[in-house]
């Protein structure tokens, strides 16, 4: 699962986080992610997750200290962590920096993860590529595919989740979708009929006017992983009128991981 939490902001009225946390967490409580991607995270949301979901655990620093954080969830009941780490999306990448035309700094979140059930490996990475810096996408997106070649372990699949702030078939996603690592859009293999919409991103509308424009939220996967099911959750509660629960609708993609290298 993917998911834009929106950033807790006094400013968005009944649309701030106190007002929907609830359903925010219980999306995800429903759902029940084996691995989860989170964008525009602040620290007292995390600890609300944390709180709400306390069979995930949340890695990933913030972009600058006490700002937003691109957090990578895994169920520790499912799998068992290695090594994890962030990266900003940069020359610059070890320290707190912007790239390129970025207006703010991005960072990428990842882990090795290892299943309990059978001891399958996973690379799992997730960002949040900047709204406005059209070449800092597409760098960024270049400089994470590099890092996934490059720490790929022997026999590990890898996936990765994300809001792209861009659409299908634009520079970033055909270079994150190249032979490189050979990953590959979810919604496109998904084994049976993708349910939802298509569109991502809301902006905390029910029905958003140009659904179909703004799919800017992906679950990529690796050859080696199938996708038995694919999902736009377009949920929405009754408190002050039709609401969502963030301004990004999540992505839910059923994963089938058992081919080998």
């Amino acid at each position: 699962m993917t998911y834009n939490i929106r950033l807790d902001l006094e400013e968005d009225g009944i649309n701030k986080w106190s007002e929907r946390r609830d359903q925010f967490t219980g999306q995800i409580g429903l759902m029940h992610p084996a691995i989860l991607g989170l964008q525009e995270v602040l620290p007292g949301q995390k600890s609300d997750l944390q709180k709400a979901l306390p069979n995930l655990t949340f890695l990933g620093l913030p972009r600058e200290t006490g700002g937003e954080a691109a957090n990578l969830a895994f169920d520790h009941t499912v799998f068992k962590l290695g090594t994890t780490g962030t990266f900003w999306l940069s020359s610059t990448p070890n320290v707190p920096s912007k790239g390129w035309d970025s207006a703010y700094s991005r960072v990428a979140t990842w882990a090795h993860l290892v299943r309990r059930s059978d001891g399958r490996k996973f690379l799992a990475l997730n960002t949040h590529l900047d709204n406005e810096g059209q070449q800092a996408r597409l760098e960024g997106a270049r400089q994470i595919v590099r890092f996934l070649a490059a720490n790929r372990g022997h026999d590990e699949a890898v996936l990765m989740t994300g809001d792209m702030n861009t659409e299908p078939n634009t520079p970033p996603l055909q270079a994150l979708t190249s032979p490189t690592l050979g990953l590959r859009d979810s919604k496109l293999i998904s084994k049976t009929p993708p349910v939802g919409p298509d569109g991502t991103w809301n902006e905390f509308h029910v029905l958003p006017a140009d659904k179909d424009k703004m799919r800017i939220d992906f679950v990529l996967v690796d050859p080696t992983i199938g996708v038995d099911r694919y999902g736009v959750l377009a949920w929405y509660f009754e408190n002050q009128g039709e609401r969502t629960a963030s301004d990004h609708f999540p992505v839910v993609a059923d994963l089938n991981p058992c081919g080998k290298h």
